[in-house]
């Protein structure tokens, strides 16, 4: 148990937050133009998808299946190779200077920093470490560790998913792990959407970040912070 001043804590949602894309959409693209997808059935499930989300009704374990179908098909090497290439081409143009800045400002006033999201720990891993922020609440994927199993992914989520309510599991196990509870600690959590009510709701410091129509209402009446941190695309 920490003892004395709260600890301060700097928690940052991922697309559309830190980032001016949403990485698991634009990885999707992403394997399509290499030609790993057919692109007009995957274009059409990958936007149903992203509408669920949006309109919060996305059953995460359905979309994992579909978002890693391709990386578990074409196998561990041409798969990091790909995702090398996805950060190069895409993310990376898209790592604002607006983002780094307001992480590296928490990281200098002696802040923890870390990154939680709802995307899949196969994507978000190397922008996590692009932003400088080794601590990741990602969906974690599981893998097949069956004697004679392919030692690959199996398309499920392994625990508890970093999404909606499973943001707040997922934080208070991380703080657990620290020997912290949310007496211990003074959070600060960035995110654009109404998906993460559950935990904006939790944070103490709520900063609705690039907001979504409903979520920029909803601070506006709470009087929660509101930062345009930069436009976002899909």
């Amino acid at each position: 148990m920490a003892t004395g001043h709260p600890r301060r804590i700097a928690l940052f949602d991922l697309d559309h937050t830190l980032l001016p894309i949403d990485s698991d959409y634009a990885w999707g693209v992403f394997t399509t133009r290499i030609g790993w997808t057919d692109p007009v059935e995957f274009a059409r499930r990958n936007d149903a998808f992203y509408a669920q989300y949006q309109a919060g009704t996305l059953d995460i374990h359905d979309y994992v299946r579909f978002a890693t179908e391709a990386v578990r098909l074409r196998g561990r090497e041409a798969a990091l190779a790909a995702r090398a290439q996805f950060m190069q081409e895409v993310v990376q143009p898209a790592l604002r200077p607006e983002a780094r800045e307001l992480v590296r400002a928490h990281q200098t006033a002696g802040d923890a920093v870390a990154i939680i999201t709802a995307t899949n720990e196969f994507v978000t891993r190397p922008i996590a470490d692009a932003f400088g922020v080794p601590d990741l609440m990602a969906v974690e994927l599981e893998m097949d560790t069956t004697p004679g199993g392919s030692g690959w992914l199996t398309g499920a989520i392994r625990g508890v998913a970093s999404a909606r309510e499973g943001k707040v599991v997922r934080f208070g196990s991380w703080l657990a792990e620290r020997g912290l509870t949310w007496a211990d600690v003074h959070v600060t959590f960035y995110s654009d959407s109404t998906n993460d009510l559950p935990l904006l709701e939790r944070a103490h410091a709520p900063v609705a970040t690039n907001p979504d129509a409903r979520l920029r209402a909803t601070a506006q009446a709470r009087g929660w912070r509101i930062l345009d941190l930069f436009p976002t695309t899909t």
